[in-house]
């Protein structure tokens, strides 16, 4: 397993996090910044975890960066596609933000349950997990590089 980096610049930290961000500027300037970045998307303020939140991309979204797509998989089932439009689109009425979910290879169809079940949350629960996600897929990234 790769270790975390004790420093990274914007433009790798961008990568990570699918943008350049307030979120990957403040990174930037801290020593082991995916190790402080749970606690600091936890303090950010409500614009920059929504900036944040904003630069990644939907589930099942048809623009992707080449290694979100490898990420969110190729299952073309047209239900599923369907149901995931609805349901983020619901998701993001009720919170303000997109659904962000550390996929890991995952078929689409099996995080239908994890977005039905993310709705029935508070906005403040949500928003909590939704950021701890985002921290949890630019780990991932990193590990896999």
């Amino acid at each position: 397993m790769r270790e975390l980096p004790r420093k990274l610049t914007a433009d790798e930290l961008a990568d990570l996090f699918e943008g350049r961000t307030r979120l990957v500027e403040r990174l930037a300037e801290v020593e082991h910044p995916l190790e402080a970045a749970l606690d600091l998307v936890r303090e950010l303020p409500e614009d920059e975890a929504l900036e944040a939140l904003s630069a990644h991309p939907a589930i099942g979204a048809k623009e992707l960066s080449a290694r979100s797509a490898r990420e969110q998989g190729s299952d073309q089932d047209a239900a599923t596609e369907a149901e995931l439009v609805a349901l983020n689109r619901s998701y993001e009425e009720k919170f303000g933000f997109r659904f962000v979910v550390f996929v890991d290879n995952r078929p689409k169809r099996a995080i239908l349950p994890i977005l039905r079940e993310r709705l029935g949350r508070t906005r403040a629960e949500e928003l909590e997990t939704a950021l701890s996600e985002l921290v949890a897929i630019a780990r991932d990234r990193w590990q896999k590089r």
